[in-house]
């Protein structure tokens, strides 16, 4: 008796799959970390990875950290030392402050980057049991003196909207040319409630006026511009829209971004 309830037993077992190791479950590692200087500051950006590192679907993303280190000239330069890089935020998905999130992207400013200095940055993902990944790319960046926001203007046609624009040369590098970025304005009472809160929202992510550039994320223009005026007609009869303007210069390689020009507003003139 003894004898075939051990051979139960085995048989019992079954044949079991793989074994899949921890690091597998972690989040797959951000890879497309990138820094963009949009006046005096920082606009780190990452995509949130929707798979798991072992390949399956990524289903407890909690948040993500955010690290930065100074770089140093190359014979004091020590990326694996300890106290290299100091952690600059942490992204809790569930109640995110100081981050944008657009669609899955994701844009956190820094306002601390010192003009002269080289910095780099990398992020982690983690999940709601406390899985890390592995670290993203690694995205670098010096600051420079940014461009001067340009002068704008704006005037209201029967076709649509002309804008005319100025800005002083860049103080580092060469002009490029001009971003147009647009917003629609409230039209009811309702809306202007609804803006209202929009705005008190992005105030409460940001401790400067700069984010407003990125209301919206692109630019109306596909390349930069290159002249002094830009005529949009892709609005609505009956609605007012505002606009800003920025700079881009070319320093080093690199472009650079102003901060916004002076709000203009404008809309189609309706005719009588």
């Amino acid at each position: 008796m003894p004898l075939i309830l051990g051979f139960a037993l085995l048989s019992g077992c079954g044949k079991k799959g793989a074994l899949v190791p921890p690091e597998a479950l972690a989040p797959a590692p951000v890879s497309d970390l990138a820094i963009a200087q949009k006046g005096a500051r920082f606009e780190v950006t990452w995509s949130a990875p929707s798979r798991e590192e072992g390949g399956a679907p990524l289903r407890d993303l909690a948040g993500f950290l955010l690290f930065r280190r100074t770089l140093l000239p190359p014979a004091e330069d020590c990326e694996e030392c300890p106290g290299a890089y100091s952690q600059l935020a942490r992204i809790d998905l569930d109640f995110p402050q100081g981050v944008r999130r657009i669609g899955n992207r994701l844009l956190v400013d820094d306002y601390t980057p010192k003009k002269g200095k080289s910095y780099q940055y990398k992020v982690r993902a983690f999940t709601t049991g406390g899985a890390r990944s592995r670290d993203s790319n690694l995205a670098r960046r010096a600051a420079v003196t940014p461009p001067l926001p340009p002068v704008v203007e704006a005037l209201s046609s029967a076709t649509g909207v002309v804008l005319a624009f100025v800005a002083p040369p860049p103080e580092e590098g060469s002009l490029i040319g001009y971003n147009i970025y647009r917003s629609r304005l409230s039209a009811s009472a309702e809306a202007t409630a609804d803006t209202s809160s929009s705005a008190k929202a992005t105030a409460d992510t940001s401790s400067s006026a700069e984010a407003t550039a990125d209301l919206t994320l692109s630019p109306l223009n596909a390349a930069p511009v290159t002249g002094t005026t830009y005529e949009d007609k892709e609005i609505l009869v009956g609605e007012r829209y505002s606009y800003t303007v920025t700079s881009l210069a070319a320093v080093n390689g690199e472009t650079v971004q102003s901060a916004p020009s002076n709000p203009a507003e404008g809309g189609i003139l309706e005719r009588d």
